[in-house]
C-alpha cells in the first residue's frame, strides 16, 4: 500500500541572515561543497537538516510530507569578507516574526551547518579517524562533542539524558514535566533526543525548576542525527544542539557525555535505546561501570514498563533487571535517585581518574558503533535468536528496531517501503512471539505515530 505523504504548508518566507553562535568563517572550497548538488556535495545534507530546524512546531513525524510540502525550499550559503549569510527561499514563516528569523532557530540553523562541515572535513575524510575501529569511532564522537562545546570539564557530574517518545499521551508528556521539574530543583541537567513529546517535557519541567533556584546556566542539550531531526525536530528549549553523522554515534554519544538515564514511554525507537544501552551494560567490560537506568512513567504506564521488563527477560535473561530500576508514578522519587547516583557516578569516576564530561572507561562493542544501513536484505538477515552471547543478541535487536523506526519516519526508510514493501523480520519462534506482542502493544497504544494517525506497519514477522 503506497502511503500518502499530506502536511499543511504554511506560508513561506525569503530572507538572508547572519549565523547565530560560533560559527567559523568557512573556506571557498567549503562553500562550494555545500552549494554542490552532486553525490560528493553536502547540499542535499543541509538542505533537509535546515528544513527541520526551520519547520520547528509543526506537528509532523513525516520526513517525506515536510520535504514534499516545501518542494520549493532552498538555502544558500554565501562567503562574504565579514564571514558568511545564509539565504533562506520559502523557508516556513513560523521561524520568523515580523520578519526577523527567532534567535533560538537561528543558532541551532549554524549548529547544523557547524556539525555538516565539520563531519565532512575533519571525521569523515581526516586519515587520523579510523571509523573502522571502536577506539577511532570513539575518538569521532569526542571530537564531534568537542567541537559543539557539549564537554564542559569545569562541571561535576549532573547531566541526566532522558529517553522516551515523541507520541505519547498527555498524562505521559505532563509526566516527563513533573520529573523534569524535581530534576532542575535538584540542580540536575538534561540531555534528550531534541524533539517533542518525553524529550520536551523534561527540559520544560527542567527550566522552570532551574529559574526557581535561580540557575541561569542550566543545560538543555539536544543531539539529533540527519535522518530523524525532520521526524524530531529540535524544541525551542534546546539551548544546545548537536548533530552527529548517524544514529550509532548519536547513541553512544547519549552514553559517553550522561551521568544518569531515563527511560520514559515510548515507541520502537525508545526500545532501540533500551536494548543499545542494556547490550553495552551487559558487555562482560563493564561489569563495574556505574551508570544509573531509572525506568518511569505515570501510572497508566505501568502495563507498558511491563511488557518491555517481560520482554528484555526473555530476550536477555534475569540479570538484565540488575541494570535498571523502574519506579512508577512518582517523580519525586525518581530525582532523589537520580541525584544520590550521580554523587556516586562522581565518586567512581574520581576514583578511576576517568573525566566526568566524558565516559571513557566504557566498552562498547564493534556491533554498536558499526552503521547499520536498514534495506530488505539486511534487515531480513538479521541473527534473531537466543544461540549467541546476550550483548550480540542485544545489538541485533537493536538494529532491528532501527529498522523500524528508519521506515516509520527517516525519509529514506519510507521511499524504501514504498518501493519494495515492508521489511521482514526473521526470528527462531518463541522469541517472534514475544516480539510481535511488544509491538502490537505499541501500535495498539498509538506509540508509532503522532496525533493518532492511522498506523501502517513498515515490517513483517516471519
Amino acid at each position: 500500500m503506497k502511503k500518502s505523504h499530506i502536511l499543511s504548508r504554511s506560508p513561506t518566507i525569503s530572507s538572508t541572515i547572519s549565523p547565530e553562535g560560533s560559527l567559523e568563517v568557512l573556506s571557498q572550497h567549503e562553500v562550494n561543497r555545500l552549494h554542490r548538488t552532486s553525490q560528493s556535495g553536502l547540499h542535499d545534507l543541509l538542505r533537509r537538516c535546515a528544513l527541520a530546524v526551520l519547520n520547528c512546531g509543526n506537528p509532523t513525524d513525516d520526513s517525506v510530507a515536510l520535504l514534499e510540502a516545501y518542494k520549493d525550499f532552498d538555502i544558500e550559503v554565501l562567503q562574504q569578507d565579514r564571514g558568511i549569510r545564509l539565504k533562506l527561499t520559502n523557508a516556513p514563516a513560523e521561524a520568523f516574526v515580523d520578519g526577523r528569523m527567532i534567535r533560538g532557530i537561528r543558532e541551532h540553523l549554524s549548529a547544523v551547518i557547524r556539525d555538516i562541515v565539520y563531519v565532512y572535513n575533519e571525521i569523515q575524510t581526516h586519515k587520523r579517524f579510523d571509523l573502522e575501529t571502536g577506539e577511532g569511532t570513539t575518538n569521532a564522537v569526542f571530537h564531534i562533542l568537542r567541537k559543539a562545546g557539549a564537554l564542559k570539564p569545569g562541571r561535576d557530574p549532573n547531566l541526566i539524558v532522558c529517553w522516551g517518545g515523541h507520541s505519547i499521551s498527555r498524562e505521559e508528556y505532563e509526566y516527563t514535566k513533573d520529573v523534569g521539574y524535581h530534576l532542575g530543583l535538584r540542580d540536575l541537567d538534561i540531555c534528550t533526543g531534541c524533539g517533542p513529546g518525553a524529550m520536551k517535557g523534561p527540559m520544560k519541567g527542567a527550566n522552570v525548576a532551574h529559574a526557581k533556584q535561580r540557575r541561569s546556566d542550566g543545560r538543555y542539550l539536544g543531539i539529533s542525527e540527519p535522518g530523524i531531526i525532520a521526524a524530531e525536530a529540535p524544541n525551542p528549549i534546546v539551548n544546545e544542539l548537536v548533530v552527529m553523522p548517524d544514529i550509532e554515534k548519536r547513541l553512544e554519544a547519549f552514553i559517553r557525555v550522561g551521568h544518569g538515564i531515563i527511560v520514559f514511554p515510548g515507541g520502537v525507537g525508545t526500545a532501540e535505546e533500551i536494548l543499545y544501552l542494556l547490550g553495552i551494560l551487559l558487555h562482560p567490560d563493564n561489569t563495574e561501570m556505574k551508570l544509573p537506568v531509572i525506568f518511569t512513567g505515570p501510572s497508566s504506564s505501568a502495563d507498558y514498563f511491563n511488557r518491555i521488563d517481560e520482554f528484555l527477560v526473555y530476550a536477555l535473561g534475569e540479570k538484565v533487571r540488575n541494570y535498571y530500576k523502574i519506579i512508577i508514578g512518582d517523580p519525586a522519587r525518581v530525582a532523589r535517585s537520580l541525584r544520590e547516583e550521580v554523587d556516586s557516578v562522581m565518586e567512581y569516576r574520581r576514583h578511576h581518574q576517568d573525566a566526568f564530561y566524558f565516559n571513557w572507561r566504557l566498552t562498547i562493542a564493534r556491533d554498536f558503533q558499526a552503521p547499520f544501513e536498514p534495506t530488505h536484505q539486511s534487515m531480513e538477515a538479521l541473527a534473531l535468536h537466543r544461540n549467541q552471547p546476550i550483548h550480540e543478541l542485544a545489538a541485533n535487536l537493536r538494529r532491528a528496531f532501527s529498522g523500524i523506526v528508519a521506515g516509520n519516519v527517516k525519509e529514506k526508510g519510507i521511499r524504501a517501503i514504498e518501493t519494495y514493501g515492508p521489511f521482514r523480520l526473521t526470528a527462531e519462534s518463541e522469541l517472534m512471539q514475544q516480539l510481535d506482542t511488544l509491538l502490537s502493544s505499541f501500535v495498539q497504544q498509538g506509540r508509532m505515530k503522532l496525533n493518532d494517525q492511522e498506523y501502517i506497519p513498515c515490517y513483517v514477522l516471519q
